[in-house]
């Protein structure tokens, strides 16, 4: 039995992922697995997309690549999607979102995103595919959705996330001493 949760941060790119992930990583001493960087280091590539100018993620090697590692807890899992975990490895789902389509245009541009790619974003984010791939994937309970769009909604986001993560450890703990 795991000690410490496993918590998928996803959303479109530009809502946060990242900052969250980090800023979470610091306050609760869990680890932060990015799971473009995993892809990168364990060569979990199929081909890469000209269109979109980027890497398509082998999904069966890259959940080889992070099985052992994650089923033993404790884990930020870092990706703009969240589909295909297994439900087991997982204890909460927070998508973040970006209402403000002007911010997140802003955002995806100033990384240099080529236009498909930007503008798929911007489509996935405005009918929140992400969210319905997560309320499909999961336990409803266990999927949460929350504003990223102002420097202040990190610190609020992150406030509950550490709440969540405390109130698990807890019943953890009671379940376990039963």
């Amino acid at each position: 039995m795991r000690t410490a949760p496993n918590v998928i941060i996803t959303g479109t790119p530009g809502v946060g992922k990242t900052v969250h992930c980090e800023q979470l990583a610091q306050d609760l001493g869990l680890k932060h697995l990015s799971i473009n960087q995993v892809a990168k280091e364990r060569d979990c590539y199929e081909t890469y997309d000209d269109e979109r100018k980027s890497w398509v993620v082998d999904e069966d090697k890259l959940l080889d690549a992070i099985e052992d590692e994650v089923l033993q807890g404790g884990y930020l899992i870092d990706w703009h999607a969240c589909d295909l975990f297994p439900k087991s490895w997982i204890d909460l789902v927070v998508v973040l979102r970006c209402p403000s389509t002007s911010v997140l245009y802003d955002r995806l541009s100033s990384r240099g995103y080529h236009e498909t790619k930007l503008q798929e974003n911007l489509d996935a984010e405005i009918f929140g595919i992400l969210l319905e791939e997560a309320r499909e994937a999961f336990e409803e309970e266990i999927v949460v959705e929350l504003n990223s769009e102002k420097d202040d909604d990190v610190d609020s986001n992150c406030a509950r996330i550490t709440t969540w993560v405390d109130t698990w450890k807890k019943t953890q703990a009671e379940q376990n001493a039963d």
